[in-house]
């Protein structure tokens, strides 16, 4: 054991990342990849489940259209969103690459041997959504905005701890259960993609991999609307939270809402040192750097210890 515990240090000390951005972006890659694993379609019609959890390793977003809300609502830098939906793209990449490789008997079976996008022995859909043949691209669009739209309203509610959030710890678990219940109630237009990153990843690895450019002009050219109507859904839906419910709060500080936790409109100064901090970090206090918090200053508003002298009885 000991051998195994001195391999291990070394280990670490040798691959451990210190760049808060980069281990994010780790985080994200494979938050992402595990997410959509997670909730493969396979080619027998079975569904999995959407996990959009805010409450992950390093914040994890697995959404560019979440990230967005972040960024609206200022608790999320707008430099990183960019990295952000890059490397969630990359994760649903590599996640398609996996349920090929664990599908391959499967998909090649089922299709008999040839990849095709159409018809009743396609397999594209496993991978990426496409509308259904009596959905028009508006139709399908705004079904896209007010799907993704409701998640962001929802999520939000749940994450407001001025509101009724949900107890520490159930998150995800809700979360979940509200993707379920708008994947069951609006998936029959076009798949409820909700996720540009989800949608667009999948859909590059199979044009690779052997399904050709009929991924992209199938459904009248389709495969746009998942990438443009859920970041317009989400603005959407982070403004009319705070249209309806945030913007209606009484007054207070700043200073109180981010120790409270809250992740609306808690307009506070970025420092230096929280540039490379998730929101999350900043508001919860974990992986704090060095030397934080500062100790106490001699102008503290603490009154000084005062020694007490009994009187002496004359």
């Amino acid at each position: 054991t000991m051998g195994t515990i001195s391999f291990l240090t070394r280990a670490q000390r040798l691959l451990r990342i210190r760049n808060q951005l980069l281990r994010e972006c780790l985080a994200e890659v494979l938050a992402t990849f595990v997410m959509m694993v997670s909730r493969a379609r396979g080619w027998l019609g079975a569904g999995g489940c959407h996990v959009l959890s805010p409450y992950s390793i390093a914040g994890a977003h697995m959404n560019p259209a979440f990230s967005l809300a972040m960024c609206l609502t200022e608790q999320f830098p707008w430099w990183k969103f960019p990295i952000f939906v890059v490397v969630q793209t990359l994760g649903s990449f590599i996640s398609a690459g996996a349920v090929y490789i664990l599908y391959y008997d499967a998909i090649w079976h089922h299709s008999n041997g040839t990849l095709t996008v159409t018809g009743p022995q396609e397999t594209a859909s496993i991978f990426a959504t496409y509308p259904a043949d009596f959905v028009s691209i508006g139709n399908g669009f705004l079904d896209q905005v007010i799907g993704t739209g409701v998640l962001i309203i929802v999520v939000m509610g749940l994450m407001d701890p001025r509101n009724k959030p949900v107890p520490k710890g159930l998150e995800p678990v809700v979360v979940a259960l509200l993707v379920l219940s708008i994947e069951c109630s609006m998936g029959a237009n076009c798949g409820c993609p909700l996720n540009p990153a989800r949608d667009i990843g999948p859909r590059l690895f199979t044009y690779l991999a052997g399904w050709g450019p009929e991924v992209f002009s199938r459904g009248n050219g389709w495969w746009w609307v998942p990438l443009v109507a859920p970041l317009l859904g989400a603005a959407v839906g982070t403004y009319l939270y705070l249209l309806f419910v945030a913007f209606h709060y009484p007054e207070e500080k700043s200073e109180v809402l981010a120790e409270q936790g809250s992740i609306v409109l808690v307009n506070t100064a970025i420092s230096s040192a929280d540039i490379g901090r998730s929101p999350k970090e900043r508001d919860s206090g974990e992986t704090e750097p060095a030397g934080y918090p500062p100790p106490h200053s001699p102008s503290s508003t603490v009154s000084p210890t005062v020694a007490i002298t009994p009187l002496k009885e004359s």
